[in-house]
């Protein structure tokens, strides 16, 4: 049997992203299960659960957000990580109240990620920003926050935004807009 506290799910679409992560938290010593989808991941921790996750946000089709109750239903204790390309302050307040206890932004190595993942408690810390967000990040975040309310439905968010649902789908698209 695996010790439980080296233990590590990883759930990303991305294979090459994946793979190389794994074989990076497998050099440094822990016991890496991964894999590319919700029902995936849910089956190959159903008998160990792992002390660990690093969950991708957009999964094809799905949310990693949907992955993070049923982990931590598994495994109280597990320390849940989303990771995205996507970041948005919306989802990341999503990500901590559903129990996810770190939000990383896209690129992360493996080193960032098991920084992370030492890390149980928030830093008070922090700085706040030395600037405001541009105009297209506050859209991004503005665009996230309503996605979120109506639970990702596109032609709602659409209408709620009065905008044309083709226009919203090239915005979500794109990546967001980096500070």
């Amino acid at each position: 049997m695996a010790d439980l506290d080296r233990t590590i799910l990883i759930v990303d679409d991305d294979e090459l992203f994946r793979s190389t992560l794994a074989r990076a938290l497998e050099r440094r010593g822990y016991v890496v299960a991964s894999a590319d989808n919700l029902a995936a991941a849910l089956e190959s921790v159903q008998a160990e659960p792992p002390s660990c996750a690093v969950i991708d946000l957009k999964l094809d089709d799905e949310s990693g957000l949907g992955l993070i109750a049923p982990l931590k239903a598994l495994r109280s204790d597990m320390r849940i990580r989303l990771l995205t390309g996507y970041a948005s302050i919306a989802t990341a307040v999503e990500a901590i109240k559903l129990g996810a206890t770190h939000y990383l932004p896209k690129p992360a190595d493996a080193d960032e990620i098991l920084a992370a993942l030492g890390r149980a408690d928030g830093d008070a810390e922090v700085a706040p920003p030395d600037e405001p967000m541009s105009v297209d990040r506050l859209e991004w975040e503005h665009i996230q926050k309503v996605l979120n309310a109506h639970d990702g439905n596109i032609s709602a968010t659409a209408r709620a935004l009065k905008m044309h649902r083709r226009t919203l789908q090239r915005k979500l698209a794109k990546r967001p807009v980096r500070e």
